[in-house]
């Protein structure tokens, strides 16, 4: 059972992501908050598996909650969420913590797709905003990788910036899926960031991968 909190500050928004998630049988929806204050309260009084967020909201922001909620559970996957898809908001709640990122318009499906996708520890960014990361990674890539990697912590990173799967990763790297969680944990840590989409951020920017993949 995927343990759901949301944070929305429009009430109508709240309820519609509540009517939405409510009748899925592995989702628990265990409430909404209306800004980024009190969803990180929320957050702290219901240890949720999954957080949904809104970016734009008044006194404390998504981007600005995100922080800090990352910064106090890294290991908890963040889907932010907004009606503005400029780079802006896209850079700023990914490069926060975010594993995910939807646009209040887009695919119902595409929602539901994309809490269970990090609950299994993946990230999944809408479509429609997909060619603006394609546009940022194509430019001029920096050097190095911040502590050096192993020549099978490279290899796993550049899979997890091709979107793979721990599973995934572990059936065409031939070793147990223990395994591709202990490197990616080590590929995090050496790389400085906190989530799978910032690493796969940094694989294109370093030029680990190549924008046409």
């Amino acid at each position: 059972m995927i343990r759901l909190l949301i944070a929305d500050d429009q009430h109508l928004a709240r309820e519609g992501l509540r009517q939405l998630l409510s009748h899925e049988p592995d989702i628990a929806f265990l409430g909404a908050a209306r800004d980024g204050a009190e969803l990180i309260s929320m957050a702290r009084e219901h240890q949720p598996d999954v957080i949904l967020t809104d970016l734009r909201m008044p006194g404390t922001d998504g981007i600005t909650a995100i922080r800090r909620l990352t910064a106090r559970a890294p290991d908890r996957p963040i889907i932010a969420l907004t009606t503005f898809d400029t780079d802006e908001y896209l850079f700023g709640a990914l490069e926060a913590g975010a594993v995910g990122f939807l646009l209040k318009d887009g695919d119902p499906d595409l929602y539901r797709a994309a809490i269970r996708a990090a609950h299994r520890g993946q990230g999944l960014i809408d479509p429609q905003v997909t060619r603006r990361l394609v546009r940022r990674f194509a430019t001029p890539p920096v050097r190095g990788h911040g502590r050096e990697l192993t020549i099978r912590e490279t290899e796993v990173l550049r899979l997890v910036a091709l979107g793979r799967s721990n599973a995934e990763i572990a059936g065409e790297l031939r070793i147990a899926a223990g395994t591709v969680k202990i490197h990616v944990s080590r590929v995090l840590s050496k790389i400085g960031v906190r989530t799978r989409v910032q690493a796969a951020i940094h694989a294109y920017r370093s030029g680990l991968v190549s924008s046409d993949e």
